[in-house]
């Protein structure tokens, strides 16, 4: 695969995980109600990071935001400032990589500048789909902790106090499972970070050869 494949490619590969992290840090379906011991049942939960919704079986949906940020849990919060900071680390690193594309001219500039941009770039990607492969994969332990104690505690006739799934109140029948939004945010993560090292392994091929 030649050089320029390699990184324009890679810079394709990451604009596309980027975009998936957005798409997954607004998704409202981060944890979705589990009907497992309800299949049918007239109102639908799910919540994201910033709103819980509620849809009716008339198909009306009501979503109201966290109006709360020191209310929220601790973890709750650091998964939120993950997925953002994987939003500005992304943004960034496709604004730089655009300048260094070896099919773009601009200037006078040296292969050399563009493999040092390049590189950066490519770290950035990186770090962007680590960012949101830890923040998702952090938000699927609270919920997988979250479901066995209410599991617990329905059969055992205790009572739930806590964050209730995804920083609301939650009742003993009212359990919460995956949303979607977590398997865009893993996937987004991946492809982000795969294109991430397509980026720093086209920038070994952009140096020049005296320096390499």
């Amino acid at each position: 695969m030649s050089v320029t494949m390699c990184q324009t490619m890679g810079f394709v590969v990451s604009a596309l995980g980027f975009a998936g992290i957005i798409a997954a840090t607004f998704i409202d379906m981060w944890s979705t109600q589990d009907l497992y011991d309800n299949p049918v049942t007239a109102v639908f939960q799910y919540q994201g990071l910033w709103r819980s919704c509620v849809r009716q079986s008339s198909g009306f949906t009501e979503c109201r935001p966290y109006y709360t940020i020191l209310g929220l849990p601790a973890m709750f919060q650091a998964v939120r400032a993950l997925m953002i900071v994987g939003i500005v680390l992304g943004a960034i690193g496709l604004l730089i990589s655009i300048f260094a594309l070896k099919c773009i001219r601009i200037g006078s500039m040296e292969d050399s500048a563009k493999a040092n941009i390049t590189l950066t770039s490519g770290v950035m990607f990186i770090v962007a789909g680590l960012c949101s492969i830890i923040g998702v994969s952090v938000f699927a332990n609270m919920l997988v902790t979250n479901f066995w104690m209410t599991t617990s505690s329905m059969y055992t006739g205790g009572a739930i106090s806590g964050m209730g799934g995804m920083g609301g109140l939650q009742t003993l029948q009212t359990r919460y499972t995956f949303g979607s939004a977590l398997f865009v945010g893993w996937v987004a993560g991946g492809v982000t970070l795969i294109g991430g090292v397509m980026m720093c392994i086209a920038c070994r091929g952009l140096m020049p050869e005296e320096t390499t």
